[in-house]
């Protein structure tokens, strides 16, 4: 009898805890893209404030394998947060997940952890990717982003992208062409980061749900470095 007890007790706990070990995956993705964008932007040469501030909203990929990277095989996973508001001019909101695909053979580059980072620079691209799969540079026009201090930085294909794209490993910074990539949300991984099922369009334009206390460090950087929009739309 005293044995059936114990197995009932750990029945219970195993019940009662696996729902909170199931997000452990995604909160440590979002808690990893806080840290890579803070430290990204503490530097001033790494992406332009210029862009920042038309960006509506930034994709931050963490230590993403590039040998992962073979048509039709794994893909990155990240978060993507926008600025709030119907015009996209409000604070920085909560986050929803997403995945990179990969389809650029030229990301086939070893097999070293890399970070990248993602601006993207209007609603409808926003809209796009929060709604269903883009291909970048066919659905979404795409460039790799400039770096520097001031609009100096910003070339004409800078001007012209819905999205521009950096990449971070060993320490180096630079641009870098997605093309071929495609952005999807993760809906999947939206249901453990919540706890329910929330389209990624209603958590991030309609803040159906709270940002999780995961997304706290994501979020200061993000309001801090880049309060207000200066988009043109």
């Amino acid at each position: 009898m005293k044995k059936l007890w114990v197995w009932l007790v750990a029945g219970l706990l195993v019940i009662t805890t696996t729902p909170a070990a199931d997000n452990k995956k995604e909160v440590e993705r979002v808690e990893n893209s806080g840290i890579v964008i803070s430290e990204i932007l503490d530097i001033p040469d790494d992406i332009p404030q210029s862009l920042l501030d038309k960006s509506e909203c930034v994709i931050i990929l963490p230590s993403v394998l590039k040998a992962a990277f073979i048509v039709g095989a794994s893909y990155g996973r990240g978060v993507m947060t926008c600025r709030t508001g119907e015009k996209f001019n409000g604070p920085w909101g909560s986050p929803t997940m997403v995945a990179l695909e990969g389809g650029s053979v030229g990301l086939q580059i070893g097999g070293q952890a890399t970070d990248f980072v993602l601006l993207l620079m209007s609603p409808r691209s926003a809209e796009s990717v929060l709604s269903t799969k883009v291909k970048l540079g066919a659905d979404a026009s795409a460039a790799a982003g400039p770096k520097g201090r001031d609009a100096s930085a910003e070339t004409d294909a800078a001007m012209r992208a819905e999205i521009l794209s950096y990449s971070r490993a060993r320490g180096v910074f630079a641009g870098i062409s997605l093309e071929g990539s495609t952005l999807r949300p993760d809906n999947d991984a939206n249901v453990k980061l919540y706890g329910g099922e929330h389209p990624a369009k209603d958590i991030v334009l309609k803040g159906v749900v709270a940002p999780p206390p995961a997304a706290g460090k994501l979020l200061a950087t993000l309001n801090k470095k880049s309060p207000k929009s200066n988009s043109a739309d």
